[in-house]
């Protein structure tokens, strides 16, 4: 009777955990992607782990001893802010001339994007870039061909209201001296040049020739009175591409937006996944559970049924030895 017994209890742990466990995992889904950065929320489309958030804005944050760091091809920026809501990041450059310090030795990052990254982010409209200390044979200043812009000058001119002829109410330049700047390329270009991001697509300190930059935007409708009190930084726009929809209607039946493995280079293939615990969907939740409802497919069971048939041998196997040695 007593061996009956021990049997009946090791079949019932066997049934246990290959059958009901699947049936939990089922209704389980993934922990969140969603994570913190010190005081900064990660949240969709960005991501810190691997298969979380857009493909866009794949390993492009980086949460290193609390700080969040922003990684295209240009440099590592600190992340200030993300605005959810007009869709948008402010960065910080150590390198950045302000209204108190000029930076030069081209030491700055600039900013440049990956043409694969173009699509999702973008300098915003109301940023602008003061370049300084360009050579005389920088891009800005020939008729070169120089990023789609052929035999013309690119003009310097005020963005949102801000430009080099306030920047130059700065004390940094009392400090540092105009002409310092200036006579190292002789009296042709201009100290300064601002320009927008739209106008070149790119700010590289070396392709462009120019000793260091600033960048400053502003948050419109509001106005400042001189750039002491301009917003010193990069503002970044971002936009997915295809809109939203994929990620809502996957949120709105308990699942979280990731990603299928993709390409590092290239945009081909990527597939966007709704993850629904052991299962993912390609549109949403509700269509696992009409699956697992159906039978399951095989990718979407089967691995969690090798799984839960091993841990439910070694359970049992771990039962009888128990047994025996009583």
């Amino acid at each position: 009777m007593a061996e009956l017994k021990k049997m009946v209890v090791t079949t019932t742990i066997f049934i246990v955990t290959v059958l009901i466990m699947p049936l939990n995992s089922a209704t389980l889904h993934v922990p969140t992607c969603r994570s913190y950065c010190g005081n900064i929320t990660v949240d969709y489309p960005f991501a810190l782990q691997h298969g979380c958030g857009h493909p866009g804005f794949r390993d492009l944050l980086f949460c290193i001893n609390d700080v969040l760091m922003f990684h295209i091809s240009s440099g590592s920026y600190r992340v200030l802010d993300i605005d959810y809501a007009y869709r948008s990041l402010t960065l910080h450059d150590p390198h950045l001339s302000t209204c108190n310090s000029i930076v030069l030795g081209r030491r700055g990052n600039g900013f440049s994007v990956e043409p694969w990254r173009s699509p999702y982010i973008s300098a915003s409209p109301n940023n602008v870039f003061m370049l300084l200390g360009c050579s005389a044979v920088s891009p800005l200043f020939q008729l070169l061909f120089f990023q789609g812009f052929a035999d013309r000058h690119l003009p310097c001119r005020n963005v949102s209201g801000m430009g080099c002829e306030e920047y130059y109410d700065c004390p940094a330049w009392d400090w540092i001296g105009r002409s310092k700047i200036g006579s190292k390329f002789g009296s042709g270009p201009p100290e300064c040049c601002a320009v927008s991001f739209e106008a070149i697509k790119t700010i590289n300190l070396t392709k462009l020739q120019c000793e260091g930059y600033s960048s400053a935007y502003t948050l419109a409708p509001l106005r400042v009175d001189g750039p002491h009190e301009w917003s010193y930084g990069i503002r970044v726009t971002y936009s997915v591409q295809g809109g939203d929809e994929f990620c809502r209607a996957c949120e709105a039946t308990g699942g979280t937006c990731g990603y299928s493995d993709v390409d590092d280079h290239k945009d081909d293939g990527v597939k966007q996944l709704c993850m629904c615990g052991g299962s993912n969907s390609t549109s949403n939740c509700e269509s696992v559970q009409d699956d697992d409802h159906a039978g399951g497919s095989p990718s979407s069971r089967g691995p969690w049924s090798a799984l839960n048939i091993l841990a439910g041998f070694m359970v049992c196997a771990l039962a009888w030895m128990t047994s025996h040695k009583n």
